[in-house]
């Protein structure tokens, strides 16, 4: 080789080298429970998410009552290919480190730790291993409960004709107290690198029409919050409760009747716009739920930036989302990031399918009860700007990387002028119906580098590491290696 040609490529290579090194490093991480590490051991676990994913950071979880992202795999469903060979039938859930009392004064709900695996602390645990290993820790913490827990009904929310629900008020002080308890607990306690809150819930509104996946099995006399902190704080923001409560009375006999086939004379569309224009107090209790979740993010986020400056804190985004229009625009990405370092947005590819397919069930007995469902579907990708296939095929198809491409590249631009850093989250194994998508190692494979062209700064592994298949695991890997970001 000629000199010029030899110092020509050495210094292309130097320029390549120092453009990587100081280029942000991706984050690529993945959600993972206590029970791994306890079937499995930390450092087997860890060495499985190094080699086969590349991964640098770990999202534990560290509370939750539900089975979402603790727990092994759910009853009912296939066991993946590693760790204990059985179902925890006996799940309970909770908190998974030690307790500190001093954290807990503004809250009577003190007892609250998980009893699956005794004193087991699964951040004593897995930071030692971490941190030798240069992965960060984040704790991934949800909005779960469930009945029975001591004191538990004091916080809870009231729905419209003054029962208990099993959801917690977010304007109550002692649920407030909780979280704010907790999340200091979490950043003074231990050297973890951030908190992520999620909270899968939405106002009274979306939940009477049962704008979700799932949704159409709704209770529209179950809605929340009408407890006394939410009415007081409604009528000093000068809403009129009474007429919330008169507009909801009147939605839920829309919704029962219109569930029952029963349409009326103008049309459901026609008339739900007629209960919203008589009742516009309908529109301000949706609002003014979603304001309170906000003012819980800033609570979670000030409580943790004054226990420690540098830790990261950010929110699990649902995957409603993706599906329902109004829910989409309660986020307001540019409001959401002046208390978040980072967003984890919801991005399931392969369940996705199916639950575009329930949603779209649901609110076609609600809102859209005079549009045939195939054009309904059509209408939610024209102004969710979606190309995906067909109702009938899309719960066996899953959506496809295009759609994780364009929601990617739409939270982007909707976080543009922000220093709030983008993760979204991949699905893989999340447990489907029998005749609906499967995870691939191609498909995660293509869906993480979606994730990448679409103008992430990182990708969250979801929902949980006990349910996820090995190969499935190591199609993120691939993904992250072709990219070079292993």
């Amino acid at each position: 080789m000629e000199r010029r040609n030899f110092l020509g490529s050495s210094m292309a290579a130097l320029s390549q080298t120092a453009s990587a090194q100081s280029a942000p490093k991706k984050m690529i991480g993945i959600q993972v429970g206590a029970i791994s590490f306890v079937d499995e051991g930390v450092e087997p676990v860890l060495d499985n998410f190094q080699r086969r994913a590349n991964i640098n950071t770990l999202f534990v979880a560290t509370f939750t009552y539900g089975r979402g992202i603790a727990g092994r795999q759910v009853p009912g469903q296939p066991l993946p290919d590693h760790g204990k060979q059985e179902h925890d039938l006996n799940f309970h859930g909770g908190n998974y480190t030690k307790i500190r009392p001093e954290y807990y004064r503004n809250t009577v709900f003190k007892n609250f730790r998980a009893p699956d695996h005794g004193d087991f602390d699964v951040l004593e645990a897995a930071l030692p291993a971490a941190k030798k290993r240069g992965m960060r820790v984040i704790c991934w913490y949800e909005d779960v409960f469930r009945s029975g827990l001591p004191e538990i009904e004091k916080l809870q929310e009231k729905d419209l004709h003054g029962r208990n629900a099993g959801t917690l008020c977010l304007n109550n002080p002692d649920y407030r107290g909780f979280l704010t308890g907790l999340s200091e607990d979490y950043v003074r306690s231990y050297p973890i690198d951030g908190l992520m809150w999620g909270s899968e819930r939405q106002g009274a509104f979306s939940n009477a029409l049962g704008a979700s996946h799932g949704g159409g099995g709704r209770d529209p006399g179950r809605v929340t919050c009408f407890c006394e902190f939410c009415l007081k704080k409604g009528r000093e923001r000068g809403i009129n409760v009474e007429r919330v409560k008169q507009g909801y009375l009147e939605l839920e006999k829309f919704v029962r009747a219109s569930r029952a086939g029963k349409r009326p004379v103008d049309g459901y569309y026609v008339t739900l716009w007629r209960l919203m224009l008589r009742y516009p107090e309908l529109l301000a209790w949706e609002m003014f739920w979603t304001d309170s979740l906000r003012e819980t993010y800033q609570a979670i986020y000030s409580t943790a930036k004054k226990a420690n400056a540098n830790v990261g804190v950010g929110w699990h985004i649902w995957h409603n989302n993706s599906f329902n229009p109004i829910y989409r625009a309660e986020q307001d990405l540019q409001e959401i990031s002046k208390y978040s370092d980072f967003l984890k947005i919801v991005i399931y590819h392969n369940c996705g399918g199916e639950r575009m397919a329930s949603y779209i069930q649901s609110v076609g007995g609600t809102i859209y009860g005079d549009v045939p469902r195939q054009e309904l579907l059509d209408f939610h990708y024209r102004v969710m700007d979606y190309q995906e296939k067909k109702l009938d095929q899309i719960p066996a198809a899953g959506l496809s990387a295009d759609y994780v491409y364009r929601e990617t590249k739409r939270a982007r631009a909707g976080l543009e002028g922000t220093k709030t850093q983008l993760w979204p989250g991949i699905d893989i194994d999340i447990p489907t119906g029998a005749g609906s998508s499967k995870s691939t190692p191609e498909g995660t494979r293509d869906a993480v580098l979606a994730a990448f062209r679409g103008g992430a700064d990182g990708v969250l592994l979801s929902r949980k590491y006990s349910e996820m298949r090995l190969a499935n695991l190591g199609g993120a890997g691939d993904a992250i290696r072709q990219l070079g970001l292993a």
